[in-house]
This record gives structure tokens, sequence and C-alpha cells, in this order.
């Protein structure tokens, strides 16, 4: 393949200061891909995933396994600034779970544990589906003994512990299938694929006879009502909870943020290229790239998109460090989709978001004012 990262990120007008365009372009040689590499790996991703899921949907159309929903790109990656090496790269999707035929999901709040984020189980109930019709089985009102013999095994017996959706044994029947189904992929003639350990998620590494690889992680996830809001089976914190419990992701409605930020923008935007920027700077340092995300969604709705051409570049990596190093002062960032008033209005978010008090994302420096004196002491030489 032929690397044409360097055209795709030094396309700018002649009048750039030439100081500037030669400290990004080697920044962006030597730490990041392009953005349009990203996008192209992303559609590879889209589509083998398309193809995976359209063969489950044959394989599993008669049983009571949950129903796959089509993917959906997540992340730095698939959002188009991740700040990794090529080589490090993982394209996150989540694929939404709904219940099959005789089902149904009921979200219930989780009060096991005191977690930061808030956690959730899901519940199965079966549902009547007499119809009158001599074939159809119903779960509540035909007997064990009928089931067996047709093998027919409702979900609560196959991906459930007692009533509540278990993610460890969705991960595993989904590995599995995968392993067996490569085969007649029609991607498996293009890449070998290698099933990674994982409890929560099904991770693959898909690897092309030239050697170069690809790095997959698909997250189940179930949609809470029509909302662009998850619960994810993959947690971000480093402890991981009990299988039967499911963490509130808003993974979706930031992939949508970026993408309604992506039609409003002018032609080559830095905003991207910003959020790159700042995250190899933050590398290393105990700020996390969640905090640099959040400070960037909000001051792209601050600061007028028509001010986020690529000549403004190093003026909106300064206003991103100064609004961070503000936020840590007053120990206070607000979460973005928590009572903001300046959301996009494609962005469906449940109605207690709307009016909700915003999360603090410092909260934890605001309780500890050591931490905190040690933060600015340590953004002060960044």
């Amino acid at each position: 393949e032929v690397d044409n990262s360097r055209d795709s990120e030094t396309e700018e007008s002649e009048e750039e200061n030439p100081a500037e365009m030669n400290m990004i372009w080697i920044f962006s040689r030597r730490f990041q891909l392009s953005v349009p590499k990203l996008a192209s790996r992303r559609r590879v991703v889209q589509e083998l995933l398309s193809d995976l899921l359209h063969v489950s949907h044959r394989l599993f159309s008669d049983s009571f396994f949950p129903v796959l929903e089509p993917a959906i790109g997540v992340g730095s990656a698939c959002e188009g600034w991740s700040p990794h090496k090529e080589e490090d790269v993982v394209y996150c999707m989540f694929v939404p779970l709904k219940p099959p035929p005789g089902h149904a999901f009921h979200l219930e709040p989780d009060t096991t544990g005191d977690r930061p984020q808030t956690s959730m189980s899901v519940r199965v109930e079966l549902v009547c589906t007499c119809t009158g019709e001599q074939n159809t089985l119903c779960f509540l009102h035909h007997s064990e003994e009928e089931l067996k013999r047709n093998q027919v095994a409702s979900l609560l017996y196959t991906l459930c512990t007692g009533r509540y959706l278990d993610v460890e044994k969705i991960a595993l029947w989904f590995q599995t299938f995968v392993i067996s189904a490569w085969s007649v992929v029609p991607q498996s003639c293009h890449y070998d694929v290698q099933v990674l350990p994982s409890s929560r998620s099904c991770k693959m590494k898909l690897t092309k006879a030239s050697g170069r690889s690809l790095f997959v992680e698909m997250i189940f996830s179930v949609q809470q009502g029509d909302s662009d809001i998850f619960l994810s089976s993959q947690p971000t914190e480093a402890r991981l909870p009990p299988s039967t419990t499911w963490l509130e992701s808003y993974a979706v409605a930031e992939a949508k943020f970026f993408s309604h930020v992506a039609r409003q923008a002018p032609p080559r935007s830095c905003h991207l290229k910003c959020l790159r920027l700042c995250a190899r700077l933050l590398e290393g340092s105990r700020f996390s790239i969640y905090a640099l995300k959040t400070t960037v969604m909000h001051l792209l709705t601050l600061i007028p998109l028509s001010e986020w051409q690529h000549g403004y570049l190093l003026l909106r990596v300064d206003d991103i460090m100064r609004y961070l190093h503000c936020c840590l002062e007053e120990k206070q960032l607000k979460h973005f989709f928590f009572g903001n008033e300046d959301m996009p209005e494609e962005i469906s978010l449940p109605p207690a978001f709307q009016g909700a008090q915003p999360l603090n994302l410092f909260q934890h420096l605001a309780q500890d004012p050591a931490a905190q004196t040690e933060a600015l002491q340590e953004f002060d030489k960044l």
C-alpha cells in the first residue's frame, strides 16, 4: 500500500506559516495515522462486520438467541482522531442486542456496589407468542416437554444467569460463532482471523497475507429506549463488574456528535487534528483522554465552526489547553451530555438527561485538594 498520509495531512493553503506547517507535518508523520487512512480502514471493518452479522442472522434466524443489530462505530478510531500508532489502533464497534421473539428486555438499576458509572441489569422476560397457529410454540403456554421435544430453548436457558442477560455468556457465544463461521464470510479469503481473549467482548485480530493487521473489538450493547445512550458490555473501570452488570455508555452519542460537526464544519477543519495533538501532549500524564475529548466537545459548541479552519490550529490547541487548565483550577469539568443546552437536536437523549445537574468529571479533585495541586503542577510542566 502506498502511504499518502503526507499528502492528506498537508494539503493546505500556501499562505500558512511555514514553521507551523513544518511542526504539524513532523508531528503527523511521526505519531499518527491520517484521517483518510483511518476512514478507509473503518470502512473495511464496517463492511466486514456487516457480512459477519448477515451470516449470524442466517444461522440464528430460527433460534432464540439475541437479535444482532447493525454495528455502530465508536471511539477515537471511528471518530477519525486516534492518537495511536498504526499497529496500536483498535476499531471499536457497538453491536446492539434486541430481544428475540417471545422475549422482552427490561432495564433495572443495579444497586450492587458503589460505582461512579451508572450500571444496570437487563432482565429477560418471556412474552406470549400464541397466534392460534398450531405450529407456533409459546414459552409461556406450552409445556417444557413440548419445548424440549422441538428442541426450543428460551434465551433464559442459554445466555442468562437467573433472569438476567449475562455479558460473559454472550461474549463466549459470539466468539464461538466467529471461529466456526469465519470460513463463510466473504473477507475470509483476504484475512485470517484470530479471536483474542476477552471475557466481556469479542476482540479480533485480522491479518492479511502481507502481514498487515487490523484490530477490532465488538462490544455488545442494549439501547435505552430509542435514545443514543446504550448499556455497554465493556466497562471503563479497571475492576470488572459482575457478569450481569451493564454500564451506561455515551459512546454512540459522542460518535453522532462528531459526525454532526463533520457535516457542519468548513473543509479541512482542524478539530480532529487538535484532538490528536493534545492527546499526544497528554500521553503518559494523569489526565484522561476522556477529559480532553469532553473539553473539545464543549469548545466545538462554544467557538463557531468557521473558526476551526486549518489556519487556526495552534490557536485552537491553545484554547483547549487553557480551557482544561481553567477546569483544573475550578475543580469542575461538566459532563457533555447532562443538562447541556447546546446539544445538537439530532442527538437523542433520555428525558432525565435534559434537566439533570451536570456530572463533574473532576469531582475527585474537588474532594482531594492535594490531588488538585499535583494535577496543576503536572499540567504546568506539560
